[in-house]
C-alpha cells in the first residue's frame, strides 16, 4: 500500500467530523461484566487501565502496598481496592490478573494466580491486548511522550474524535490520564523501558526522539535503536510511522525501516512532510506556520514554553491530520492545550515567589526544562530542587548530570530516589558525589538530605522574585505541595 493509500485508508476510520458528534458507537472490546483484578493498582499506568475497564462495565479489584488518592477514586468509581498484597485478595475467579512492573515474581497474589491458572498479563501486555481492539496510536520516545500522548488526545476530543486513551499523566483539563471513548481510536503512551512498547501493534507509531537511558535494561544506544525499530517494525502492515526527522537516531530508524512501514516526518527542517517555519517567540511561548509537504497549512501556536514543545506540537499536528482529522481545526485548538501533571507545572505564585513542579529526570530533559522555565518567567534566581531517580541512572549519566544545571542559580539535591536498584547500587554513587559534580562545572549546588529538610532550607533562603522547580521522577513533588502550605500558614 503506497503512503497516498495508506493516508486515504487512515481518513476512512474517523467517524467523528466536528466536536460532541459522534456518528458511529464502538463499544469494543467486549469486557462488560468481566471481571478483572490488578495487583499494585496504584500507579498511574495500572490505575488508568483499570478505570478504562471500569468506565466499560468491567468488574475491577486490585490491591497495593499503601492507601492512596488514586486508589481511593477507583473505589468511588467502584473498583473492589484492598490495601496490602493477599491471596484471599483473589479469592474469587477471575478473567484475567494484571501485575505492575514493580511486583515480584513471589508476590503471594501473583502466586494464587497462577495456582489457580488464572490468566496474568503484565501492564504492557494487557495494554495492547486492549488496543488491538482498536486503531490504536501508540507515542513513544525518550522524551516528551506523556505530554505529546495526552496532548494528542486533547485535540482529538477538541475535534470531535471522542477517542479512548490511557496515557502516562494526567492531563491537566480533564483531570484523569485516561478514558474511554465512542470512537474507534485508541491513543497510548508507549514507554520503551523493559521493551514494554513492544507488546503494542498500533495502526500509528509516533516516534519523538530516540537517546541513551534505561541503561539498566539495555546494553547500549545500538541496542536501544533496535528495539524503537522494532517498535516502529510493530505497527499492522497497513499502518503509518510519524517520526521526528530532525532526531538523528529517528532517522536511523527510518532508514532501516527502508520502506517496510510508511513514514511521515515532522521537524524545523523544510524536507520533513509536516514542517514548522517563520517560528516566532514572545514572552518564552512560540508560534509558527505548519507546512505540509510544502503547502502552508496555517499558523498556529503552542502554550507550553519550550521550543521542544513546538516539536512535540508538531507531532500532534502530523499524527491528527495523518489519521484524517481536517488541518485547520487541529492547528485552531493546538494552543488550548494547557499541559500534563508534573510537566513545568505552575503550581501557584506566593509572596512573589514562583513554584513548579516538573517530572525531568534525565540530563536532557533537566537542560530543556530549565532553559524554558528561564525564558518564561525570567526569575531573578532559579532554584532547582533535583531528586535523581535510580542510583543506576545516576552513575551511567553522572557527568551530564552535572552539566544539565547551568541554567539554575541554585540546585538543591536530595537522596537519590531508589527504585528498580540493587542495594549494591547504593554504594556506587550518592547525592554528594553528584553536588560535588555539579559545584565542578560552575553550578551553586547543595545536598539537603531528606525532603523535610529542603523545605526548612528555603523557607529561609527564597524571596521575592524567585522561582523553585521541583524535578524529578521521585516524590520530590512533595517538597513543592509542603512549601506552599508553609507559605500558606506564614502569610
Amino acid at each position: 500500500m503506497s503512503r497516498s493509500e495508506t493516508r486515504t485508508h487512515l481518513r476512512s476510520r474517523v467517524r467523528a467530523a466536528h466536536r460532541y458528534e459522534v456518528v458511529e458507537t464502538v463499544s469494543r472490546p467486549q469486557v462488560a461484566g468481566m471481571r478483572f483484578h490488578f495487583v499494585g493498582i496504584g500507579g498511574v499506568g495500572m490505575s488508568g487501565l483499570a478505570q478504562f475497564l471500569l468506565e466499560k462495565h468491567a468488574i475491577v479489584s486490585g490491591s497495593d502496598r499503601a492507601a492512596s488518592a488514586v486508589a481511593e477514586r477507583l473505589a468511588q468509581l467502584g473498583a473492589d481496592i484492598q490495601v496490602g498484597h493477599d491471596p484471599a485478595n483473589l479469592s474469587d475467579p477471575v478473567d484475567a490478573v494484571v501485575v505492575s512492573a514493580a511486583i515480584g515474581p513471589d508476590n503471594p497474589e501473583l502466586q494464587r494466580a497462577r495456582e489457580q491458572g488464572s490468566r496474568v498479563y503484565k501492564y504492557a501486555q494487557f495494554l495492547g491486548e486492549i488496543m488491538g481492539h482498536f486503531e490504536g496510536i501508540a507515542v513513544g520516545g525518550t522524551h516528551g511522550k506523556s505530554t505529546t500522548s495526552g496532548w494528542l488526545v486533547h485535540c482529538l476530543k477538541e475535534a470531535g474524535v471522542d477517542t479512548n486513551f490511557v496515557v502516562g499523566a494526567n492531563i491537566s483539563q480533564l483531570g484523569v490520564s485516561s478514558g474511554a471513548g465512542d470512537s474507534e481510536f485508541f491513543v497510548a503512551e508507549a514507554c520503551e523501558y523493559d521493551r514494554s512498547f513492544l507488546n503494542f501493534r498500533p495502526q500509528v507509531a509516533c516516534i519523538l526522539n530516540v537517546e541513551q537511558d534505561h541503561l539498566d535494561c539495555y546494553r547500549d544506544e545500538a541496542d536501544i535503536l533496535d528495539a524503537f525499530y522494532q517498535f516502529a517494525l510493530g505497527t499492522v502492515p497497513s499502518g503509518l510511522v510519524v517520526a521526528n526527522g530532525d532526531d538523528l537516531n529517528v532517522t536511523k530508524v527510518i532508514e532501516r525501516l527502508d520502506g517496510e512501514r510508511d513514514v511521515v516526518t515532522f521537524g524545523f527542517d523544510e524536507q520533513c512532510d509536516f514542517s514548522a517555519r517563520n517560528v516566532r517567540k514572545r514572552r518564552g511561548l512560540h508560534s509558527f506556520d505548519v507546512f505540509q509537504n510544502g503547502h502552508r497549512l496555517g499558523s498556529t501556536a503552542v502554550s507550553l514554553p519550550g521550543r521542544y514543545n513546538v516539536l512535540n506540537g508538531l507531532a500532534v499536528v502530523a499524527t491528527a491530520v495523518s489519521i484524517g482529522v481536517d488541518p485547520q481545526r487541529v492547528l485552531s485548538v493546538l494552543d488550548r492545550f494547557t499541559g500534563m501533571d508534573r510537566r513545568l507545572m505552575l503550581k501557584g505564585e506566593f509572596d512573589g515567589i514562583t513554584i513548579l513542579d516538573d517530572y525531568a529526570h534525565h540530563p536532557t530533559e533537566i537542560r530543556a526544562s530549565l532553559g524554558a522555565i528561564r525564558d518564561r518567567y525570567q526569575p531573578k534566581r532559579l532554584w532547582c530542587v533535583f531528586q535523581a531517580h535510580q542510583y543506576s541512572r545516576t552513575r551511567f549519566f553522572l557527568d551530564e548530570f552535572a552539566r544539565s544545571f547551568a541554567q539554575a542559580d541554585r540546585a538543591i539535591i536530595p537522596e537519590i530516589y531508589f527504585a528498580r536498584d540493587s542495594e549494591d547500587s547504593r554504594t556506587e554513587v550518592n547525592a554528594a558525589i553528584l553536588v560535588d559534580r555539579i559545584r565542578a562545572e560552575g553550578t551553586d549546588a547543595k545536598h539537603v538530605g531528606t525532603l523535610t529538610a529542603v523545605c526548612d532550607y528555603l523557607e529561609k533562603e527564597l524571596r521575592a522574585g524567585d522561582l523553585v522547580v521541583t524535578m524529578g521522577a521521585g516524590d520530590v513533588w512533595k517538597v513543592a505541595d509542603e512549601y506552599i502550605q508553609r507559605l500558606g500558614r506564614n502569610r
